[in-house]
C-alpha cells in the first residue's frame, strides 16, 4: 500500500461527539475528506444537523445523530442507530467537551460534576459502547480530544475542573489502549493547546501575553490544523499507534 493510501478512510464510518461547530466540525470535515461516511452528533441544538446537510451537499456522505454523551442509554441508542443505517462503525472521535471558568472556591459541586460526566464521563460512554460492538467485527479506532490542559494550568482563566478532566481523558486513553489491543481496537488521543473558536476567543487582545506569547510559534491554532493528525490517528498511517497523546500545541508547552 502506498504511503498516502494508508491514510484513506473511504469505505468507513467514523462517528464525531460535539461537532455542531468548532473543533468538532473541522475534524467531520477532515474525516469527510478522507473517504469517510460521517456521523455527526450533539445534544440537540441543531447545529450538528445544519453541518451534516452542508457535508452533504457538498458532496460528502453524511448524517447526524442526536445524543447526550452523559447518558449512557442515549448513547447505546446512538451506536445502535449508527449500525442499523451503515452496518459497522470504524472509527469514533470523542469530542463533545465544555469548559466553564471559575475559582476552585466558586466552583459548586453540582458544576464539578458537570465537567466531569461530559468530557470523561461522555469519552467513557462513548468508548464503551462503540467497543463492545467493535470488538464483535474485527476491532476499530477511537480518537479522544484531551488537551494541552491536561499538563500545564491555564491562565489567566481559571478552569481546575476542566484540566482535572482532560488529565483523567489521557489516562483513560492509554488504559483503555491496554485492555482492547487485543481486540484489535486502537485509541490514542489528541492534545491541542489555543484553538481558536467560538468557545476559545484566544484572538482577543487580553489573552495574548497568556496564550500567545509563551507559544514557540507565537500564535494560535486553528481548527482545520487539527484534521490530519485525526485522520492519521483514525487510518492505517498510525497502525502501530496506541495508547499515544499527540501534542499539538504551537510549542506552548515547551517552556
Amino acid at each position: 500500500m502506498a504511503v498516502l493510501d494508508t491514510f484513506s478512510l473511504k469505505g468507513e464510518v467514523a462517528l464525531v461527539t460535539g461537532s455542531g461547530r468548532g473543533i468538532g466540525r473541522a475534524l467531520a470535515l477532515a474525516l469527510g475528506e478522507a473517504g469517510a461516511s460521517v456521523v455527526l452528533n450533539d445534544r440537540g441544538s441543531g447545529n450538528a444537523a445544519e453541518y451534516a446537510d452542508v457535508l452533504v451537499k457538498a458532496g460528502f456522505s453524511a448524517t447526524c445523530v442526536e445524543a447526550d454523551v452523559t447518558d449512557e442509554m442515549a448513547v447505546d441508542s446512538m451506536i445502535e442507530r449508527v449500525y442499523e443505517q451503515f452496518g459497522r462503525l470504524d472509527v469514533v472521535v470523542n469530542n463533545a467537551g465544555i469548559s466553564i471558568g471559575a475559582a476552585a472556591l466558586d466552583t459548586s459541586p453540582e458544576l464539578f460534576q458537570q465537567v466531569l460526566d461530559t468530557n470523561l464521563g461522555g469519552v467513557w460512554n462513548c468508548s464503551t459502547s462503540a467497543a463492545r460492538r467493535m470488538r464483535t467485527h474485527g476491532g476499530g479506532r477511537i480518537v479522544n480530544i484531551g488537551s494541552m490542559s491536561a499538563l500545564i494550568v491555564n491562565r489567566p482563566r481559571w478552569q481546575a475542573p476542566y484540566l482535572a478532566s482532560k488529565a483523567a481523558v489521557h489516562q483513560l486513553t492509554k488504559a483503555l489502549a491496554a485492555e482492547w489491543a487485543p481486540d484489535n481496537i486502537r485509541v490514542n488521543a489528541l492534545a491541542p493547546g489555543y484553538i481558536l473558536t467560538e468557545a476559545s476567543p484566544v484572538d482577543q487582545p487580553q489573552y495574548r501575553e497568556w496564550c500567545v506569547e509563551p507559544a514557540a510559534m507565537k500564535r494560535w491554532g486553528t481548527p482545520d490544523e487539527l484534521g490530519p493528525a485525526v485522520v492519521f490517528l483514525a487510518s492505517k498511517a498510525s497502525s502501530f499507534m496506541t495508547g499515544s497523546v499527540v501534542l499539538i500545541d504551537g510549542g506552548y508547552t515547551l517552556f
